[in-house]
């Protein structure tokens, strides 16, 4: 892949990273009567994208099936880690064993989910901690002890998921933030064009989940898909790729991290960081992107 880079902090990852929500199981990622993932499968995926030079996984402890986690799958597929990988993972929900969701986490509860975390990946040390919010209109007393927790040197890096503008102005007056993570991506959610830019001016990575949330529409079914196809097909590549290269050239901060549990996926996921679109193709889909998926 393209050794186009951006660091978090002191750490260098490639653009292109790997999501490992889908991990654990089939279909929806916190379906509880999904089919869980074959773990061979899942082992195999992620050994494949370090092969292919991904060295930025995001994961939680909250991402499990009933016999999956993805916590366990990348420490049994990846330890002893490489030298370069970063591992990412979000704190401040949780979920039962059965799966339910429990109330967001109180400050007091964060030390013990970044403990969780530190022990189903067998590391003593986490790479990037992000502070996912749900509710909260005032982060600061949670990015507190998580700014502590650094401090202690459980944490090397801090960033934010699921976030407002007002929540990053909080959190930079505690502590560095090395990467905003929100849901983003071609006709999806453009309202965050601005925030993106923000990032960019304070040399904070953008990282969109759900990059490819218009992906998942049957072909053909409205102006945008047609659109994205024919550019695709120009390219000889999928309306996937297209997807992740518009995102990437929003701006050199910005990360992806598609997950996919398919081999074949992956590697097109990867690839994506080489395609070059056109300033005329970039123009088209920007258009499409301001009009909504």
């Amino acid at each position: 892949m393209g050794r186009v880079t951006w660091r978090l902090g002191d750490l260098t990852v490639n653009r292109v990273g790997f999501g490992a929500m889908r991990l654990p199981q089939q279909g929806g990622a916190f379906d509880p009567s999904a089919k869980p993932r074959d773990r061979a499968q899942a082992i195999d995926v992620l050994r494949t994208a370090v092969e292919l030079g991904v060295n930025h996984i995001d994961t939680a402890a909250y991402y499990f099936s009933t016999t999956r986690s993805a916590n366990e799958l990348i420490n049994s597929a990846l330890s002893p880690y490489p030298d370069d990988l970063v591992i990412t993972t979000k704190v401040g929900p949780s979920r039962t064993p059965q799966g339910e969701w429990l109330p967001l986490a109180t400050p007091d509860q964060l030390r013990g989910q970044v403990e969780e975390n530190l022990r189903q990946l067998g590391r003593d040390h986490l790479d990037v901690v992000n502070l996912r919010v749900s509710g909260l209109d005032d982060i600061s007393r949670h990015f507190e002890r998580l700014a502590a927790l650094r401090q202690e040197g459980l944490i090397r890096h801090l960033g934010l998921s699921n976030v407002r503008p007002h929540h990053l102005d909080q959190a930079q007056k505690i502590a560095p933030v090395v990467c905003v993570q929100n849901s983003y991506g071609l006709g999806h959610h453009p309202e965050q064009d601005d925030f993106l830019g923000v990032c960019g001016d304070r040399g904070i990575a953008f990282v969109p989940f759900f990059a490819l949330a218009g992906a998942n529409k049957e072909a053909g079914t409205s102006a945008e898909d047609d659109d994205v196809t024919e550019i695709a097909r120009a390219h000889g590549v999928s309306p996937a790729q297209v997807r992740l290269a518009w995102t990437l050239a929003r701006g050199p901060h910005v990360l992806v991290i598609p997950g996919t549990g398919d081999p074949e996926h992956l590697r097109q996921n990867v690839e994506a960081g080489e395609l070059s679109l056109t300033p005329e193709e970039l123009t088209r889909l920007d258009a499409l992107h301001l009009n909504g998926s």
